[in-house]
């Protein structure tokens, strides 16, 4: 008999409609996989009426974050809300709960991650934060259990596209900052408000 495991999402935008997808319409797979059922329970969100990328069954979301994080049968919260707060409330009532928790958010990472990490172990849970870093990219996984017996010196990536955009036809084409950044934004390349990206807070939460 297949052991289901209820999952709890905080959040319901791209990512978590994307998450959503993955566990819904990759059910099977998933269980043949691992040998566990997973089943999204509940999903917090602030508009119940809005209309989104993926439809849900009724009375899956709701607006209480305590029917998500207090939930004794929920054994995994899946925090894709972004932000620092209420997400970093949200997290240690989960933690503090006894649920594992799984978050996509680099910016709470990098600001409260130290915290999470503390109430993880004092209560005997974990955090799976692999989403959060290159675009999804395993690597975290890689480095802890594959490379664990070599000195890794040196990694070298693209911290930011966007700012990787900018710099590659500035210096490359010889153009105008300005010029380039509003191109970024018409291509999608840059956010709309790119203040995170030029200003390199997200490459410092990235780091």
């Amino acid at each position: 008999m297949t052991t289901v495991i209820n999952i709890g999402m905080l959040g319901l935008g791209t990512v978590g409609s994307g998450v959503w997808k993955i566990l819904t319409e990759r059910g099977d797979l998933l269980e043949e996989r691992t040998g566990f059922r997973f089943q999204v329970k509940k999903v917090l969100v602030r508009d119940p009426q809005k209309k989104r990328a993926v439809e849900l069954p009724a009375g899956r979301l709701t607006t209480r974050a305590e029917e998500v994080v207090n939930d004794p049968d929920i054994s995994i919260v899946v925090e894709v809300m972004g932000g620092i707060s209420p997400a970093d409330r949200l997290i240690r009532s989960a933690l503090e709960n006894g649920k594992h928790v799984v978050t996509a958010n680099k910016a709470i990472l990098a600001e409260k991650g130290d915290e999470i990490f503390r109430w993880a172990r004092e209560h005997r849970v974990w955090v799976g934060f692999e989403a959060s870093v290159a675009g999804g990219i395993p690597i975290l996984k890689a480095i802890r259990e594959g490379f664990v017996g070599n000195r890794i010196e040196e990694i070298y990536g693209i911290i930011n596209g966007t700012s990787n955009y900018i710099l590659s036809e500035m210096t490359g084409q010889g153009r105008e900052f300005r010029e380039v950044l509003e191109e970024a934004k018409r291509l999608g390349f840059a956010e709309q408000d790119p203040r995170m990206d030029i200003d390199g807070r997200d490459a410092a939460q990235k780091l």
